[in-house]
């Protein structure tokens, strides 16, 4: 999708990125804008809101129904087309990679700068609006939001969360921000799930990845959706990733959801490397992390 219209963006002029985001701002106040006010959403003429429509149309960065009005929002491209103009105008990025991960969720995407980056797209409610809206904290209170208030959000949490964590805690280094977008370090690893570790290997990973947790909970969040899929692996060690839903450690559910990280993280060794751990006291481990005496995770094996 990013790929797509990285590949138009020379091709836009500044008057279809004032389509783009005139429809934007509509669609703070409705799912679909009506076409007869992007004159004034714009600030273009209505012909040149015809001609500019067009292009976009053709370019698939927004789409159209007909209700009441004949309605426009934007596609996830034209929201994705108007971050990367953000990037470009602050200088945080020159130049578009190759994909380095798409999911449901998000797109992450390798990008040039200084040095080679991270470009994160969040694609929360794309295909599953209402179950991320139950479940994501940041929209639970909003009766109506769109996609793309979802997606910002979780960008703008997740930005937030690598800001207070990082460096004392292993994470992708954060670099910028806009919209449903962020930039960051590039890391050079292998996902935990995709590693085969050795024997000797088992514990001091696991341990590591437990201390990187502690120190996240020093500092005052739970990842909250920690798995195998959620760390990298390098010579250097491990770094955590994939952070738009961790919860501040005063929130109600906590330290709830601190115990089913490490129960995860537990149960993927287990899974994989059977016997490896021993059998753990899950309870201890995790008042362990919570309170920043956790010493590996050894000493909690029977």
């Amino acid at each position: 999708m990013a790929g797509n219209v990285a590949s138009v963006m020379a091709d836009l002029e500044a008057e279809d990125f004032h389509l783009l985001s005139g429809v934007e701002h509509g669609m703070r106040f409705s799912e679909w804008v009506d076409r007869g006010k992007l004159p004034e959403f714009s600030g273009l003429t209505r012909e040149e809101v015809d001609y500019r429509l067009g292009r976009s149309l053709e370019r698939k960065l927004v789409e159209r129904k007909t209700i009441q009005y004949e309605g426009l929002r934007l596609r996830f491209a034209g929201y994705d087309a108007l971050a990367l103009r953000t990037f470009a105008k602050r200088d945080t990025i020159d130049g578009f990679g190759a994909p380095l991960g798409v999911g449901k969720e998000s797109d992450v995407y390798e990008v040039r700068s200084y040095r080679s980056l991270a470009l994160k797209f969040h694609r929360e409610g794309y295909t599953n609006f209402r179950e991320v809206n139950r479940e994501r904290d940041y929209t639970a209170s909003h009766d109506h939001v769109s996609w793309f208030y979802t997606a910002r959000k979780a960008a703008e949490r997740e930005y937030e969360v690598l800001e207070a964590l990082y460096p004392d805690v292993r994470v992708p280094r954060p670099e910028d921000q806009n919209r449903h977008a962020l930039v960051m370090e590039l890391i050079d690893g292998v996902e935990l799930s995709r590693t085969r570790l050795t024997d000797e290997q088992v514990r001091p990973i696991c341990s590591a990845i437990l201390a990187e947790m502690a120190n996240a909970y020093r500092l005052g969040y739970v990842h909250a959706d920690m798995s195998e899929y959620n760390v990298f692996v390098s010579e250097e060690g491990i770094t955590v990733f994939d952070w738009p839903q961790a919860v501040p450690t005063d929130h109600e559910n906590a330290r709830d959801l601190l115990e089913r990280d490490v129960e995860n993280l537990l149960g993927y060794f287990e899974r994989k490397y059977p016997g490896q751990l021993g059998d753990v006291n899950v309870a201890a481990l995790t008042d362990a992390v919570a309170t920043d005496s956790f010493d590996g995770v050894g000493s909690y094996a029977g």
